[in-house]
């Protein structure tokens, strides 16, 4: 089924106009939103200006999770088990689950019973996902 001219501008016309939705209000309407062609100077200028927003992209947000430390026997690293409570899906009674995660200590500073905050990051090592952002309470 071949299209006219016609139909083609405006298949390309609400192409451009939905680009500049998803773009955002406060962003500027690009040329070919407007229906102008860019000539060669303004389309380099528009693919620097993409490659800058490509870099400027928001930082993906860490996961911050408390728990307490249980083990802290290897150099570096500490084993910190987190609660919490889940739904039985088919008693609808709460229980309590527990998780351990390796979190990376630099300074070696936790010690057994300690409160902690552990915040995501990169991998580490094969099971160390994850650092210690702050001893919240010491053990007594």
């Amino acid at each position: 089924m071949a299209r006219t001219s016609e139909t083609k501008k405006q298949a390309d016309d609400t192409g451009a106009r939905a680009e500049a939705v998803k773009a955002g209000p406060d962003t500027a309407v690009s040329t070919a939103a407007a229906g102008a062609t860019p000539s060669a100077g303004e389309a380099g200028e528009a693919g620097q200006g993409a490659a800058v927003e490509a870099k400027s992209r928001p930082s993906r947000r860490v996961q911050v999770k408390v728990g307490k430390v249980v083990s802290n026997k290897m150099q570096k690293t500490v084993i910190v088990t987190v609660e919490n409570t889940a739904t039985h899906r088919l008693y609808h009674r709460y229980m309590k689950r527990t998780s351990k995660f390796a979190a990376h200590d630099a300074e070696n500073r936790c010690q057994v019973g300690d409160l902690v905050e552990i915040v995501s990051s990169r991998p580490l090592s094969h099971s160390k996902r994850w650092r210690v952002r702050e001893v919240l309470k010491r053990a007594e």
